[in-house]
């Protein structure tokens, strides 16, 4: 009976979608791509993870109940970190799981379990934005989960240390091209330091740096147009100079860590580009911290070298929507929630 089905169902991608949920059940990512050459071509797919920000109290629960690799991921999480991070997702409280070094590890250890339990087989590039970056190299084979981990944990650390350390701020400015926001930047620093810290889409712009060099570069912004200027509750001024002690603490473990050529190509922030190196993935890692993240632009080369689909994994849907609106022409799905994954064949 199975048997027939299933052959009456090639013929008929839809009806060949719904087999693979009810009798492959959550571990559909691997036939995905069969589905998708029923319909004539196969797709290219690139994921995406989410940065600092996305997190909220209840992030994984569903998935550490679900599925036991997730309750295993989460479980060794906690030993190497020496604290409940489980807990702390699960519960709270949400000023605690909102500081740099926890929120960092959250949401890390949530993208992986998400991009773990849904290989998908037409996946053919990854990026991170920010923190990011470090869940699409352990989904590339780059870094060993344990590693990442414990390197997302010291740089959570080092990023709050370095914003108590040297006190700055970050603003976001819409409606100015990147060009416009890095003159009033240039002019801005007269007043201190200040300088673009992400580039997420077109029109929308995140700068960093000194409390008064922020502020005068937000006067700047706002007299030459700017449709909104929010400066932003951080912890420090991110993906700028005062980071650099964060840098320093950070490329000395960076080091000693081990990192392998990755299995598919990882865009980098500060390039825009593929990192398909060891060498080259570590020394980009390390300029992350003080230079901008380039998004826009890595969904555009992204585009550029023939992807039409972006799925988001990890928690919230903001890299979605900096997607829409940078590739309009692409198609996008995201992960967060276990019940997600039971449509993400269908995405």
């Amino acid at each position: 009976m199975v048997a027939m089905w299933q052959s009456e169902a090639r013929s008929n991608s839809r009806a060949f979608l719904l087999w693979c949920r009810i009798y492959l059940g959550r571990h559909f990512g691997e036939v995905v791509g069969r589905a998708q050459r029923c319909e004539g071509g196969v797709r290219k797919t690139a994921i995406l993870f989410p940065g600092q920000g996305s997190q909220y109290v209840g992030m994984g629960k569903d998935w550490y109940e679900s599925e036991p690799l997730a309750r295993e991921l989460f479980t060794s999480a906690d030993r190497l970190l020496g604290f409940s991070l489980s807990g702390l997702c699960f519960n709270g409280p949400e000023e605690e799981l909102k500081q740099t070094r926890n929120t960092q590890p959250a949401i890390f250890v949530h993208s992986v379990i998400v991009a773990t339990l849904l290989k998908h087989s037409e996946v053919r590039m990854a990026a991170g934005h920010s923190l990011g970056e470090y869940s699409a190299l352990v989904a590339a084979g780059a870094i060993a989960f344990e590693d990442a981990l414990a390197l997302v944990r010291l740089r959570g650390e080092l990023m709050q240390r370095a914003g108590e350390e040297r006190k700055g701020t970050m603003a976001a400015v819409v409606g100015l091209t990147n060009e416009d926001v890095e003159a009033l930047c240039r002019e801005a620093c007269s007043e201190g330091i200040v300088q673009p810290a992400n580039f997420n889409s077109p029109g929308q712009i995140v700068i960093s740096g000194t409390v008064m060099g922020v502020r005068r570069a937000m006067v700047l912004a706002k007299q030459r147009g700017a449709k909104l200027v929010k400066e932003l509750v951080v912890s420090g001024a991110f993906h700028s100079p005062l980071m650099e002690s964060a840098g320093e603490g950070l490329q000395k473990v960076l080091r000693e860590t081990v990192i392998r050529d990755p299995d598919l190509p990882v865009y980098a922030n500060v390039t825009a580009e593929p990192a398909t190196s060891a060498a080259e993935i570590r020394d980009l890692l390390h300029r992350q911290l003080t230079r901008p993240v380039r998004w826009e632009q890595t969904i555009r080369n992204m585009v550029r070298d023939g992807v039409t689909h972006f799925c988001e994994l990890g928690p919230g849907r903001v890299l979605q929507g900096l997607v829409k609106r940078t590739a309009p022409s692409a198609s996008v799905s995201g992960v967060d929630k276990f019940l997600e994954s039971r449509e993400f064949v269908g995405a």
